[in-house]
């Protein structure tokens, strides 16, 4: 399970959690404007659709009752107010690129940053022939790390031969190096085209 999530962080950020929370509130949308909808047209009685929104029973409940509808009212909106700046704070995040420890003994502690991950992954990618630049991106978390790879080839660069000895090299002694047995990666492959030819 955990190698799932691990190679699903490698494709990209994750906004399970805003897409959930922007579902639950459709969903609710939906069905007040459906409950709505089959009150005003009178399927519940001709008097139930006649009746004003606020209705005078629910306003005079209320109005008996103005100490327990203002705390009710104060709760919930700290509660959305809570909700709203979790949600705001989660989306403008910018995505984590976790250092990794390969050693933590005391006195000989031996960390890798994100930075010199990518880099070095991204010059071994760029001998590859056909490979015109490359982008490394360290992403998942220090117990599972995960590379995001995107690549430009040259016009004409056999795919397949970079695909291979991007496996056989790169991702191979990267794994080595970091002294694990999977690395999650996510490749993307552009294609450099020719620039466009004046006509005269």
């Amino acid at each position: 399970m955990s190698n799932a999530v691990t190679a699903r962080r490698a494709q990209g950020r994750s906004y399970g959690a805003e897409r959930t929370l922007t579902c639950l509130i459709g969903v609710v949308a939906i069905l007040a404007g459906a409950a709505a909808l089959v009150v005003g047209m009178g399927w519940l009685g001709r008097f139930r659709a006649q009746r004003p929104v606020l209705d005078p029973l629910a306003v005079g409940w209320l109005h008996d009752h103005a100490l327990y509808a203002r705390i009710g009212a104060v709760v919930i909106g700290v509660l959305l107010l809570v909700l709203g700046l979790w949600w705001l704070v989660r989306s403008l995040s910018p995505e984590r690129h976790p250092d990794l420890r390969l050693d933590e003994t005391p006195g000989a502690e031996l960390t890798v940053t994100s930075g010199a991950l990518a880099g070095a992954v991204s010059s071994d990618t760029e001998q590859i022939d056909g490979v015109v630049r490359a982008r490394v991106r360290s992403v998942g978390t220090k117990a599972e790390p995960a590379l995001r790879i995107s690549l430009w080839l040259a016009e004409g660069a056999d795919v397949r031969r970079v695909w291979e000895d991007l496996e056989t090299h790169v991702l191979t002694r990267a794994r080595e190096s970091l002294g694990v047995t999977t690395l999650p990666t996510a490749i993307r492959l552009e294609l450099d085209t020719a620039g466009p030819t004046r006509v005269r």
